[in-house]
């Protein structure tokens, strides 16, 4: 097995905090955020701290938010002018349209560890989505939409322990049962729960 102290331990570290890239292995007592705090990573971490401008607590909460979604610049941007235009809070819809991934949505269900293995088991063909096999972790998922496992996925052992856990919390806006879940609707932001301070993206792409 890899050493824990992977790239996503830094991102953490330079967030500030957990931000459960890793999903299970977040709460092993080897992780560095634990064991180092909030140190930025590098030799000179302790050293690096700087006076936390307007900007740069924009940008940092920007790049938060890229991170624990896994998507880039590019897309993130995408996904902000997407938000723009629609009714209501734009933060808010903002998430919304992050949640809707179907990378987020297999991690919502349990059916993966963490949003990146997510991706992963999507791109190798495992998952349909009303009965329609989808490989784009991207791929938004509409209100009423079923995602199911694929037989070949059933099989694999990491699935089957997610499958046994019947303690795993579902978000209320989705539904699971067995080796497939439905999208009931956008959650509300209270129903999200992430970390993420929407307002401060909103400002830092209104500058």
């Amino acid at each position: 097995m890899a050493k824990y102290n992977e790239p996503k331990c830094r991102l953490c570290r330079r967030a500030g905090k957990k931000l459960f890239l890793k999903g299970d292995r977040c709460f092993s007592p080897k992780c560095p955020v634990d064991k180092k705090g909030a140190v930025p990573p590098g030799q000179h971490g302790q050293k690096r701290r700087s006076r936390m401008t307007d900007y740069k607590g924009q940008l940092v909460e920007k790049q938060k938010a890229k991170e624990i979604y896994g998507v880039l610049e590019r897309q993130f941007r995408i996904y902000f002018k997407k938000a723009l235009t629609k009714k209501g809070k734009t933060g808010e819809t903002l998430l919304q349209i992050l949640e809707s991934r179907l990378d987020n949505i297999v991690y919502r269900l349990n059916f993966a560890s963490s949003r990146s293995a997510a991706r992963q088991m999507i791109r190798h063909g495992h998952f349909l989505v009303d009965n329609r096999k989808v490989t784009i972790p991207s791929y938004q998922v509409k209100k009423g939409q079923v995602i199911t496992l694929s037989a070949r996925a059933i099989k694999i052992p990491a699935v089957k322990k997610a499958l046994a856990d019947k303690k795993a919390a579902i978000p209320s806006w989705l539904q699971k049962k067995a080796a497939a879940g439905r999208m009931m609707g956008l959650p509300g932001r209270d129903e999200i729960g992430t970390e993420i301070n929407e307002h401060l993206i909103v400002e830092y792409y209104s500058r």
